[in-house]
């Protein structure tokens, strides 16, 4: 394991063949990590992705091999991001939130730390290049109130299968109430039409379409998941190449499809 500083702060590195997990100290006694998947040749831009749920991939090494969660619609599609020229990068859970990070904490000054953290870090290695923060799910609460604190330091903000209701049920406020313009860089939706579960419906996503761009999705694979869980239309299953392309194009100011699986002709 090889040893790096980070602002006077241990940072450590491990590699695999077309990965890499970045630990560093982000708050005092608190670790952050993040797994980088091999940078395309000419990079493009930087993506930090957000999973959803509590955010807890579980980023490690085991006998030598990285491992991690690996369902989550941003997780299993970070190839995809590669390819069309994005160094991407997926944000687990810092130490102090293992067992997953709540509402509250997303919006919280130490979740923004965290990110900073790393953010400062990824500069030192592609500073040329503009960064983006996605995220899915559960994960659109990072995205959207850290794009929200850092006007200077992103270029744009990607809001997949937005939460846009609370649980009341689980005491959770999701991102019902947010001022999406209050997010200064650009914005981007991406929803899938038939996305069945509670939290994320599509009708609030198309609701904002006259104001943000939003790409529409439909079809795919069916169902592998309960409705909120990656492996269903909320996770984008069978359209992951399309959409993945699309929001790329929009990221580099690109023309990119608005409607996934449902073109009109």
């Amino acid at each position: 394991m090889k040893a790096f500083f980070f602002i006077a702060l241990p940072l450590f590195s491990t590699t695999a063949a077309a990965q890499e997990i970045v630990t560093l100290e982000s708050r005092p006694g608190v670790t952050q990590s993040v797994l980088i998947e091999r940078a395309p040749e000419k990079p493009a831009a930087v993506a930090l992705l957000f999973p959803g749920s509590g955010g807890n991939i579980r980023l490690r090494t085991e006998g030598g091999q990285i491992r991690f969660g690996p369902n989550n619609f941003l997780v299993r599609s970070r190839a995809e991001f590669v390819k069309h020229g994005v160094v991407t990068v997926i944000v687990d859970a810092p130490s102090d939130q293992q067992n997953g990070m709540d509402d509250n904490f997303r919006f919280e000054d130490q979740h923004a730390a965290d990110v900073s953290a790393i953010i400062l870090e990824l500069k030192k290695r592609h500073g040329g290049l503009p960064f983006f923060l996605i995220g899915t799910s559960r994960g659109t609460i990072s995205a959207a109130s850290l794009g929200r604190r850092m006007p200077e330091t992103v270029a744009g903000v990607v809001l997949t299968a937005t939460l846009f209701l609370a649980s009341k049920r689980m005491g959770q406020q999701g991102l019902s109430g947010f001022d999406f313009a209050s997010i200064k860089p650009r914005l981007l939706f991406a929803h899938h039409r038939q996305d069945a579960c509670t939290y994320t419906p599509y009708r609030s996503a198309s609701a904002l379409a006259g104001r943000f761009p939003l790409i529409t999705v439909a079809g795919g694979l069916p169902a592998q998941s309960p409705p909120c869980e990656a492996l269903s239309e909320h996770g984008f299953l069978g359209r992951e190449a399309e959409t993945v392309e699309a929001i790329v194009n929009w990221m580099l100011d690109k023309p990119f499809r608005k409607e996934i699986g449902n073109e009109i002709n």
